[in-house]
């Protein structure tokens, strides 16, 4: 536990100086401890949709959990409405901050992305396998991946985690929490969750990744965004990603029909094509109206 007037001094009174970005907990401050160690100060915002339950959400998860590839909590403090969350420091923030950065991106060659998404790929296994609980993280994102001073990176946020139990495959909300864009369309559309909801934001980091574009960039010779790509049923576990990955010879299936996309008809609407779990597609036409 830290007393907020400790952080108060690590932070410089959490000065804007200070300041390392901000998500949907709150800004994220940069400390210096009184022994000189460097820490994340995560300070929860007033305004915050988060609230006292994603934050020891947060701190039970965390707390269960140690690998190379997720990040290190160190302590929080609460005090009166303050709430703060206290993590290991890390050089290059977060991934986010090189990918879609014209001048940084420059940094990630090839080898580093490979790395990067090994990395990731070995944190979401452990959480999903091999950690004492079996961890649904729900809200993997660029954002959320963190980089050291070698560029190694370490998944964050917690907040929005939920345990599974050893017999179970999927569960069910009616609180649909996340970030659009890396939300499977089963959990976005019907509130349901499970391992492989994870898999399809790590498929659409991994797009992002290989791309360096947002997953909201569309192809302009296919007017297909990264996430119209992918489909529950196709998407491997974090083990077989991870065979992917290490294997020099391994049999790949021939890839198929996008799950979801649109084409333009000759009369100008839409066509929404839907590829049912069976392989066949429902077109459904979409009348878009669109200036001249």
């Amino acid at each position: 536990m830290f007393s907020f007037s400790e952080l108060v001094a690590a932070t410089d009174d959490f000065s804007f100086a200070r300041r390392l970005g901000e998500g949907g907990f709150g800004p994220v401050y940069k400390g210096v401890l009184p022994d000189g160690q460097q820490v994340a100060v995560k300070r929860l915002a007033r305004h915050s949709g988060q609230g006292l339950e994603e934050f020891m959400n947060e701190i039970t998860l965390i707390a269960e959990l140690q690998h190379s590839n997720l990040v290190r909590l160190l302590g929080c403090c609460i005090q009166g409405e303050e709430k703060i969350l206290i993590y290991e420091y890390l050089t290059n923030t977060s991934l986010d901050a090189f990918l879609f950065d014209s001048t940084r991106v420059y940094l990630l060659d090839w080898q580093r992305r490979i790395n990067i998404i090994e990395g990731i790929a070995q944190g979401l296994l452990y959480l999903h396998k091999y950690s004492r609980v079996r961890i649904i993280h729900r809200d993997l994102k660029a954002s959320n991946i963190l980089l050291d001073e070698s560029m190694k990176p370490k998944i964050s946020d917690f907040g929005m985690a939920r345990i599974f139990g050893q017999d179970e495959s999927r569960a069910n909300t009616k609180r649909v929490v996340g970030t659009y864009g890396y939300m499977s369309p089963e959990y976005a559309m019907n509130g349901i969750f499970s391992e492989k909801s994870d898999v399809y934001s790590f498929g659409v980091l991994l797009l992002e990744i290989v791309s360096g574009r947002k997953n909201t960039v569309f192809v302009s010779s296919t007017n297909l965004s990264l996430i119209e790509l992918e489909h529950a049923a196709d998407r491997p576990t974090m083990s077989e990603v991870i065979s992917m990955l290490t294997s020099d010879v391994m049999f790949l299936p021939d890839p198929k029909q996008p799950a979801f996309y649109v084409s333009k008809s000759e009369s100008g609407s839409s066509q929404a094509e839907i590829r049912s779990d069976r392989g066949s597609s429902n077109c459904v036409s979409i009348t878009v109206m669109e200036p001249r």
